[in-house]
Parts: C-alpha cells; structure tokens; sequence
C-alpha cells in the first residue's frame, strides 16, 4: 500500500511540474477562467486530453521499456537530457523575464465552439505534449515496474487538480498573474523541479 501511494505521489508531483511549466494552453485556460466562458468544457478538454496521452505513454513507452531492459538507459538519458534543457530555458526565462505578464484583456471571448478548437489546437497540435505525457511521462512509469499504471493514474490526477484550479481559480489569480514577477516565481519553481529531475535521471542512466 505504501509503495502505491509513493507511485501515485512521485507521478501527481512529476506530471504536475510538468503541466504547471507556462505555455499557450495554460495562458488560454486563465484566460477563459477569468472571463467565465466555456470554462468546465476547457478545463475537460485539458484534463481528459493529459490522461488519454498518459495512458498511451504508460502502456506504450512503458511496455516496450519493460520488455527491453536496455531502453531504459536510453530513454533516462534522453529524458535526462529534456528535462535539464527544460529546466535551463525556466531559468533562463527567471533571470530574464519580459517585460508584461500574462494579459488576460483586449480579446474576444468567442463562441464555446471556437473555444474547444482553440483549446484541442493547443494541446494536440503542440509537439512538446507528446515528449512531457507520452514519451517522458511513459519512460519515467516504466522505471516503477508494476506500479506504472498508478504512477500515471497520479499524473492524470495532477492534470485533473491543475487544470481545475487554474480554470475555476482564475478569476481570483487573473489579477495577480499579470504581473512579470509572478510568473518569475513559478518559473523558479519549474526550473528547480526540472533541473533537479533530470539530473537525477541522467546520473541513474
């Protein structure tokens, strides 16, 4: 039981530090959230998009990982690699930030339908999903053996929790979130969680 819940915590804490990384989805979810439009459609579509790529990179990635122990190697290297690269551009982003914040104002809120292509376009179309939910996600299951599917039954969790919040909580971040200095602080935080993950990753390869 203890080793499950390590299995859930390790993917709700991994998944979440990959969500929470500042992209066009999570800026398109605030906005929506703060404008109160289609907010429960978005906040779904996200949430439902994370775990059906979990589950591909899980069962996919994560078999044919166990099914040949020498990708394991490889895949820790190469995710290693990701995440340290990762982790450089939040910091680099840290040391220097733009010069506004996220602007959540001047643009249409549009139909529900405009909304749910715009929100499909950003998380299907963008290439960095795949490598954060199917390949790094999937290969970092692996490593848990016959605890994988828990491990992204924690990622798919932490999608669920970020999303929710960031959507129905926007009205009461929106504010705040358009300041440069606060993205900095969650950027650190993104930076320090990555940095620290593959590095791990890259030393146990």
């Amino acid at each position: 039981m203890n080793h499950a819940l390590t299995a859930a915590a390790a993917g709700f804490g991994t998944g979440l530090s990959l969500i929470v990384a500042i992209g066009a989805q999570n800026a398109f979810v605030l906005r929506q959230g703060v404008r109160r439009h289609a907010v429960l459609t978005v906040v779904g579509i996200c949430a439902l998009s994370d775990a059906v790529l979990i589950a591909l990179g899980v069962g996919g990635v994560g078999a044919v990982v166990v099914a040949w122990p020498g990708a394991l190697r490889a895949v820790g290297v190469v995710g290693g690699l990701f995440l340290l690269g990762y982790g450089v551009l939040a910091a680099r982003r840290v040391l220097r930030p733009g010069s506004t914040g996220l602007t959540t104002e001047g643009e249409a809120a549009g139909s529900r339908r405009r909304a749910v292509l715009t929100c499909l376009a950003m998380t299907w179309l963008n290439p960095h999903v795949y490598l954060d939910t199917v390949f790094l996600l999937g290969s970092l299951a692996a490593d848990r053996g016959p605890l994988r599917w828990t491990f992204g039954l924690g990622a798919a969790l932490a999608s669920v929790c970020w999303f929710t919040a960031l959507g129905f909580g926007a009205r009461l971040l929106g504010r705040y979130l358009a300041r440069p200095g606060a993205w900095r602080v969650l950027d650190g935080l993104v930076a320090a969680t990555m940095l620290v993950l593959g590095a791990s990753l890259v030393a146990g390869a």
